[in-house]
This record gives C-alpha cells, sequence and structure tokens, in this order.
C-alpha cells in the first residue's frame, strides 16, 4: 500500500536562514514585519497524500487496526477490499487462512459467503422476472405445490395453535423476507422442523451442505410445515431465499448451481465462485473459527464449523447460504450491480430493476431507520448503520462477513473472515474507519 511516498522539496540555503530568522523575529516584530518571502513559505499549506478522495494517513489506520485484531486473537484472519469508482483504495489481506498450519492469509483466499449467497440468487430470480417467467405477484405454488395451503404457528392462551395463512405466498414476500418464514429455530415450531431435518437439525438452522437430496425436495417438505407470520405482516428472516433457489430451478428448467454460473458468475469473470469448492483448491478455502469467549479458537467439524464445502455430497445448492468465493469476486458482483446492472459492456438486469432491488420494499417492518428491497437491505437515514451514506444498501453473512454498497460515493466495500460465532464487531470498526478516511465526500448527509 506504500505506493505514494510525499517528500518535502529542497530549499535553498540562504532562505532557511532567513526563513528561520524571520520566524525568531516574528514575536517581536508581529506578522507584518516578516519578509515576503519567508510569509508565503510560511503560510503555504500542506496538501495531505490521498488515493480516490481517502487520506492515506487514515487509510493506515485501518492496518493498524486489523494487525492489532489479530495480534490480540480477536479474528483468525480477514481480506478488506474497497473500491471507489472502481479503482482500488485499499486491499489487504491479515492474519491466517489456516493458523493450525501456519498458512498465511491471501487476498485470493475463498471464503464462505453464507447469506451473502441471498443477492446473487435474487438477481437469478430477477432475470427470470425480465423473461416473464414469473412476477413478484406469482403465487410460490405455481413451482413448490406444497405451498397451496400454508400454515402459521399462532401462540394461544393454552399454547400454539397452526391456523390456515390469510393469503398466498407470493414471489415478492419471498424477495423481502416478508413470507412469515422463519428457520425453524422457535420455540414454537423447532420439534416439528427438527422432525424434517430442518431448524435444529440443519446446523444453526440455515445450513444445507450437508444433505443428500437436492434443495427443491427440502423446500416442498418445508411447505408442509408452519411458518411464524402471515404474509406480509412482519419481516422475517429464514429460508425465503432457499426456496428462491428451487423457483430458479424449475423456473429455467436447470439446477441453481448451473444458472448462476452460467447466467452471472461466469460472464462476469467470477472464477472463485461456487456452491462446492473443486477438491484442487481445498488449501484456498478459509479456516473457521469460532470467538465466543473473546479469543478465537479453530471451530468444530460439521455444519457447526467447518462445514462440507469440499467433501460434502455436492447435492443441496443453498441460494439462501451456500455460496462460497473471494473479495474480489463478490466485489465484481457488487460492481454490476453499482452500475445499474451493466458490466463490460453487457447488460445482466435492467437498471430501474435494479433500482426495485435496492430501493425498500417493505415500509418500516424490518425497522425505522434501515429497510429492505428485493434482496438487500437499504439505509433509509444517515446514522442508521454507521457512517454510511443513505441509499447504501448490502447486508452480511453468517460467518461475519459484510458488504456494502454507497452509490453517493461511488463505493464498494467487501470484508470477510469466516467466524462462527464471529464474536468480534470488527466489520463495523472497519466500515467506520473507512468512512473517517474519506476526505473528498460528494454525499450530501443532511
Amino acid at each position: 500500500m506504500n505506493d505514494l511516498v510525499c517528500r518535502p522539496l529542497p530549499r535553498r540555503p540562504r532562505a532557511r536562514v532567513l526563513l528561520a530568522a524571520a520566524l525568531w523575529l516574528a514575536p517581536v516584530l508581529g506578522p507584518a514585519s516578516l519578509p515576503a518571502q519567508a510569509t508565503a513559505t510560511a503560510a503555504k499549506p500542506t496538501t495531505p497524500a490521498t488515493r480516490h478522495g481517502f487520506s492515506l494517513e487514515r487509510l493506515a489506520r485501518l492496518d493498524t487496526m486489523l494487525d492489532g485484531a489479530v495480534a490480540a486473537n480477536e479474528i483468525g484472519g480477514a481480506v478488506a477490499l474497497v473500491l471507489r469508482d472502481d479503482r482500488v483504495v485499499y486491499e489487504r489481506a491479515v492474519g491466517w487462512n489456516d493458523r493450525e498450519t501456519q498458512r498465511r492469509m491471501t487476498t485470493d483466499a475463498i471464503f464462505r459467503l453464507a447469506s451473502q449467497s441471498k443477492a446473487i440468487t435474487s438477481t437469478a430470480v430477477l432475470m427470470l422476472l425480465e423473461e416473464g417467467k414469473l412476477s413478484l405477484a406469482t403465487p410460490v405454488s405455481r413451482f413448490l405445490p406444497s405451498f397451496a395451503k400454508t400454515t402459521v404457528a399462532v401462540r394461544t392462551d393454552t399454547g400454539v395453535a397452526i391456523v390456515p395463512a390469510r393469503r398466498a405466498i407470493t414471489i415478492r414476500d419471498l424477495l423481502t423476507h416478508t413470507a412469515g418464514i422463519s428457520y425453524g429455530m422457535e420455540a414454537s415450531v423447532s420439534a416439528r422442523y427438527q422432525a424434517q431435518g430442518l431448524g435444529p437439525a440443519a446446523g444453526f438452522g440455515w445450513y444445507t451442505a450437508d444433505k443428500t437430496e437436492p434443495v427443491c425436495t427440502t423446500m416442498d417438505r418445508l411447505g408442509t410445515l408452519p411458518f411464524v407470520a402471515q404474509p406480509g405482516d412482519a419481516w422475517v428472516y429464514g429460508y425465503n431465499t432457499d426456496i428462491l433457489g428451487c423457483v430458479v430451478e424449475r423456473a429455467s428448467g436447470m439446477p441453481l448451481d448451473v444458472f448462476i454460473r452460467q447466467r452471472i458468475t461466469q460472464p462476469l469473470g467470477m472464477r472463485d465462485s461456487h456452491f462446492f469448492l473443486p477438491v484442487a483448491q481445498r488449501e484456498r478455502l478459509v479456516t473457521v473459527y469460532a470467538n465466543d469467549s473473546g479469543r478465537v479458537r479453530r471451530a468444530p467439524e460439521g455444519a457447526r464449523g467447518q462445514g462440507h464445502y469440499v467433501d460434502g455430497p455436492r447435492v443441496s445448492f443453498a441460494g439462501g447460504a451456500g455460496m462460497i468465493a473471494t473479495a474480489r469476486d463478490y466485489a465484481r458482483f457488487l460492481q454490476m450491480i453499482a452500475h445499474g446492472g451493466r458490466w463490460n459492456g453487457r447488460q445482466y438486469l435492467a437498471p430501474h430493476t435494479v433500482a426495485l432491488m435496492t430501493t425498500n420494499q417493505v415500509g418500516t417492518l424490518h425497522g425505522s431507520t434501515v429497510g429492505f428491497g428485493l434482496g438487500f437491505e437499504t439505509i433509509e437515514r444517515y446514522g442508521a448503520s454507521g457512517l454510511a451514506s443513505p441509499g447504501t444498501f448490502g447486508w452480511g453473512g453468517a460467518y461475519g462477513s459484510n458488504y456494502k454498497v454507497d452509490p453517493d460515493e461511488g463505493l464498494v466495500i467487501v470484508v470477510l473472515i469466516n467466524q462462527l460465532p464471529a464474536g468480534t464487531d470488527i466489520v463495523a470498526r472497519f466500515q467506520t474507519m473507512l468512512y473517517s478516511a474519506l476526505v473528498e465526500s460528494r454525499a450530501r448527509l443532511r
């Protein structure tokens, strides 16, 4: 990162002596008595070194903070990548890819994206919408018959009652997380979900990479279980995008991984983005660590730790939580979205569709200062998410990673870690410190 070094311009000896004498006499003679040359030299401002509007001195604080988090055993490792107007502002790998084998983190390391997969699957759904294969009002039951008559678990004075849903669940409900579908971890439904291999039986609820059945089989079974809110009544985070992955399969006639590879990742040049990692690249997959006591330790094998992204069955393509990628790959996807659906001369989505994705579609169901579009959380007010500008959109994943796109400032921010539980606020600190280094702002924040 030390590609810009500032050195003071040399001064002639006589001018240096004259300036020193003038400054020594200034308290006695006053500013008006300073020689003209000395006044001009003393008053000349020093321009701070910047990169694309960011102070280099302040960006260096990020290095110190990230290195300190590794040294303090707060994180195992991380990769951070920041672009402004498609130019790299900051890119750094810190810590360990695998601490136990002393394998250092690199900028091309591959991370588990978890829920960062949702934006990519949502993009796939909207591609099919643009082709007329579905609409936002299309009932999900057109693609998954078990959703024709869904139910809702309602608490009563005597326990839990299972009642019919008041209306059909639509594609819009799934994209906005307003279908009432959770990850089945609530006490009112958890036993039923566990019996069907979901909820508590699926890691922390969202994990399906160890399943030996296709995702549509799992989601068809989900449709027979009760949900936790009526469609449209609440913002409930859960299997919504995994259901959409099945919708993509049935509407397009091809497996989800093939559709995403052919229509999104391959054309964008996202060569290291997959659902399951090629075995030959296993050492590039970052080790999962856990921080539940202030210090990191290696997470266990299995669904609540390392997962099955290399040696698993490779059958269940989870659109809501199953993808892996590098920071550069994910940033490339975000660049396409930031450019109104267009990248390198190819139109992936129309600008109006992208605007729909990145505009709040749920009113205040998700919160009073943040909203949710069709796959992205939206920042509705300055201060709602650190120093991010209003209009910023993004999301994160269960392994602790996060991303933001700030259209006002032309920023794409990707910070990847793989910790479960994360046990750290390092991503929030990174984003705040990054914005504090932005000394040439374009945003209107009031």
